[in-house]
């Protein structure tokens, strides 16, 4: 059984626009990989359609041989696949901890629910002492904290990220990735991780994909990225 994420000749439309054309790439178990590109490159698009949102019309995806084509999110949530939408995530009305609720309420074993939570708080002790706030009273931040936190709470296998970094100030990107990359390597976690801070994610990824008008342009090691002047200048930004 092939292990990991494996995309293959995957197309998504937006109406007429082809949004992801027939590209192809995996993730092996416990890799972290950088999505990269410009706006409109469809980054975004492809996690919707790897998390259920939005339905291929050519390709196939599968995680651990366990096919995504057609499926519902809640049933890829069930499967361990969780999808952290760029600055949507959480709900504004609903307070701190009960949007942490709503990581574990699929889930049965509700003791491991509360190891969970406590999991998140310890991890992210900002939000300790918010429970009760209403979450659109939170930073961005710590609204991003949130999502990560509750997304946790779900006991994710694969974690689909799409721009945490957005809106944040510098050092509260660095501290976000920093608990992404401790994250992974200490829970094991396979990370596909949208990015516009190309520099930042390529620091804590094994490997980066470059998007190009919803084409795959190249792949590589965040080394052999970086060392292209042309990719330097055109995608990352330096």
């Amino acid at each position: 059984m092939s292990s990991g994420l494996i995309v293959e000749n995957f197309t998504v439309n937006y109406g007429a626009v082809s949004a992801i054309q027939d590209i192809s790439f995996d993730v092996a178990p416990g890799e972290l990989v950088a999505l990269i590109g410009a706006n409109g490159a469809g980054k975004s698009t492809l996690l919707r359609a790897l998390s259920g949102l939005v339905a291929p019309v050519q390709g196939s995806a599968s995680w651990n041989g366990y096919s995504l084509n057609g499926k519902k999110p809640e049933d890829l949530v069930r499967q361990g696949i969780v999808h952290v939408c760029e600055g949507k995530s959480v709900i504004p009305e609903l307070s701190v901890a009960e949007n942490l609720a709503l990581g574990g309420i699929w889930r049965r074993d509700k003791a491991d629910v509360l190891a969970a939570r406590e999991e998140s708080l310890s991890i992210f002790p900002a939000l300790a002492s918010r429970l009760q706030q209403r979450a659109d009273s939170l930073s961005g931040g710590e609204r991003q904290m949130l999502a990560i936190g509750r997304a946790l709470i779900s006991r994710p296998k694969l974690l689909l990220l799409d721009e945490p970094s957005l809106g944040l100030a510098p050092l509260v990107i660095e501290e976000i990735f920093k608990v992404i990359d401790r994250l992974r390597r200490k829970l094991g976690l396979t990370v596909l991780l949208v990015e516009q801070n190309a520099v930042s994610a390529l620091r804590i990824a094994d490997r980066g994909l470059i998007l190009n008008l919803g084409a795959l342009l190249t792949s590589g090691t965040p080394d052999e990225l970086m060392a292209d002047p042309q990719l330097r200048t055109a995608y990352l930004g330096i």
